[in-house]
């Protein structure tokens, strides 16, 4: 049991360590997308079905396609390589900050959040509640976040295109 524990951390962190240095976007995307599909692998391991589903739909199937699609319609050029500057030593210290400074935030909360004995029972939910759940009260909130990302798709696009060639017959 925990062997595949270990196996699914080292999928998650090996594919997104790789993501994060490799140059080519597309393919950073890709392996992100393998990450998250650990994430849902951890979800399960864990004895959460429904999240770890969520996690491949949401996920695995619409955010990976929307960061795939801004990606490819956003590229400058047919044949320029899609790549991003190369790793320097001040981003590196940024990442390593920032990613102490939440590694540190989240610690704190953990450790200094106390308990009670009835919020340590899981509630007994099953996936069909959860399902009728976030198709009856929370189904406005999941309309809401998509369109929020659709927006965010077409405003990345709008913003990330050439502005288009003047016309001879404009400068009449």
């Amino acid at each position: 049991m925990i062997l595949a524990l270990l196996l699914i951390t080292l999928l998650i962190l090996a594919s997104a360590a790789v993501a994060m240095v490799l140059r080519n976007l597309i393919h950073s995307a890709l392996l992100l997308v393998l990450s998250w599909c650990g994430i849902a692998a951890f979800y399960l391991w864990a004895g959460a079905e429904f999240v770890a589903f969520a996690q491949i739909l949401v996920y695995v199937g619409a955010i990976s396609m929307v960061v795939l699609f801004a990606v490819l319609l956003t590229r400058p050029a047919r044949d320029a390589e899609l790549s991003v500057p190369a790793v320097t030593v001040l981003r590196v210290a940024a990442g390593l900050m920032a990613a102490g400074m939440v590694a540190s935030i989240l610690g704190l909360a953990v450790l200094t959040t106390r308990f009670s004995g009835a919020a340590t029972r899981a509630p007994q939910l099953t996936v069909k509640d959860l399902g009728a759940l976030l198709a009856g009260p929370h189904a406005a909130a999941l309309l809401v976040t998509g369109v929020i990302l659709t927006v965010a798709l077409l405003g990345a696009v709008l913003i990330a295109a050439p502005a288009p060639a003047p016309r001879p017959e404009d400068h009449s």
